[in-house]
């Protein structure tokens, strides 16, 4: 493993529950589809000791009760996981308590995360997503389902602040969720026409701290480093944070955040290109073994590619070589051609992953006319693939 060097913390956060499991240090993994499978989970949790909380890309609820073979793979959790961390996605009532029953009668996981937050939009378009909290009744229907139906389960969710500055949802919403029973909170400080652009708005996350202070308040957005993550803590006052693109290409980030909320002074990760590579290595071939077929674990990985790669001095045609590769043979190969003694390089934490901002929200037709009925959600609102 990389080596690891830091700087003591300022403050570190509160103890963090979710119902009963502590999350000690309190920090969260963030859903996202496509990566946070159980591979890499398993990398994110190898560098973190196995502490923290490591949560399931979204699942969509329809196709979890309808047992879509793809999202029962998806919701695969190695052994050593726990607690297991499940997201969902859904738009009914009904699908959403069905959905969670299932989850808790059969055992499938030990946490519940509901996702109002995916700016996507092929699910703002239905309705979901960071959609949903506008419609307050809806929200407040679905939260009750899934915390019914989860009996003993903590269900927790995640959002944006809203649709847009003239649209912000985020205080209504943190209210209905603690009159609703859910245990924690986390908040993603954009809207959705941001999607992943600008700049992350701390103070929202500061000012659903105070006006929900039953319960625990996460805050999400912009961490790109351990040092970031002590900040949002020390300058909002939330519970933990949850992490989503700075880990990507950077599974080690979860070994600095540890070190960091420990005030540990002697264990940040600052890996050679050639631990790097031996870490896109394994990626790769814990992809082939979850998938069951290491052409197409290689091929899953190549994404991955120019996240790890970010910073190092690295030739445009070797990037692409390194990301067309379909065997690990090749991957090796392709990564034993480059000056792997280089040492990580300056600047290499900023920003990775979508940056693209000021989009236009896709709504169904309708939904700003009026923000609690409920009106305009179709049958075809509860998508039957995974993913967002």
């Amino acid at each position: 493993m990389p080596t690891l060097t830091t700087p003591a913390p300022d403050r570190t956060a509160a103890p963090l529950r979710i119902g009963p499991h502590p999350v000690a240090p309190p920090v969260v993994l963030a859903p996202m589809a496509g990566i946070t499978n159980a591979p890499f989970r398993t990398l994110c949790r190898e560098f973190s000791g196995g502490k923290g909380l490591f949560v399931s890309e979204m699942i969509t609820t329809r196709a979890l009760v309808e047992r879509n073979e793809k999202t029962m793979q998806l919701i695969h959790f190695d052994a050593t996981e726990t607690p297991r961390s499940i997201q969902l996605y859904g738009v009914d009532p009904v699908t959403v308590g069905k959905a969670v029953r299932m989850i808790a009668e059969e055992d499938l996981a030990d946490h519940i995360d509901l996702n109002f937050g995916c700016p996507v939009p092929k699910v703002t378009r239905k309705g979901g997503g960071s959609a949903l909290p506008y419609k307050r009744n809806l929200l407040r229907a679905i939260v009750r389902e899934a915390v019914t139906g989860a009996g003993d389960l903590p269900v927790t969710m995640k959002m944006r602040k809203g649709l847009d500055d003239d649209h912000l949802t985020y205080l209504d919403a943190g209210r209905i969720a603690v009159e609703e029973g859910v245990t924690a909170i986390a908040l993603h400080g954009r809207t959705t026409a941001q999607h992943y652009g600008g700049t992350a708005d701390w103070d929202a996350i500061a000012r659903l701290k105070e006006h929900v202070p039953e319960i625990p308040v996460l805050g999400n957005g912009d961490i790109w480093s351990a040092e970031d993550a002590l900040r949002m803590v020390r300058e909002t006052g939330c519970d933990g944070v949850v992490v989503g693109r700075g880990c990507l290409g950077r599974p080690w980030l979860f070994a600095d955040l540890v070190a960091a909320f420990e005030g540990r002074t002697d264990a940040f990760v600052r890996p050679t290109l050639r631990e790097v590579a031996d870490v896109m290595v394994r990626h790769a071939t814990l992809l082939g073994e979850w998938i069951g077929d290491e052409a197409r674990g290689v091929i899953d990985f190549r994404k991955h590619v120019a996240w790890y790669l970010k910073g190092f001095a690295v030739g445009s045609e070797m990037r692409k070589r390194l990301a067309i590769t379909s065997s690990l043979e090749a991957l090796r190969a392709g990564l034993d051609e480059l000056d792997l003694d280089q040492p990580w390089p300056a600047g290499a934490d900023g920003p990775r992953g979508r940056t693209s901002g000021n989009n236009r929200v896709v709504l169904p037709d309708g939904w700003l006319k009026d923000p609690y009925d409920c009106a305009g959600i179709g049958e075809d609102a509860e998508l039957d693939t995974s993913g967002g």
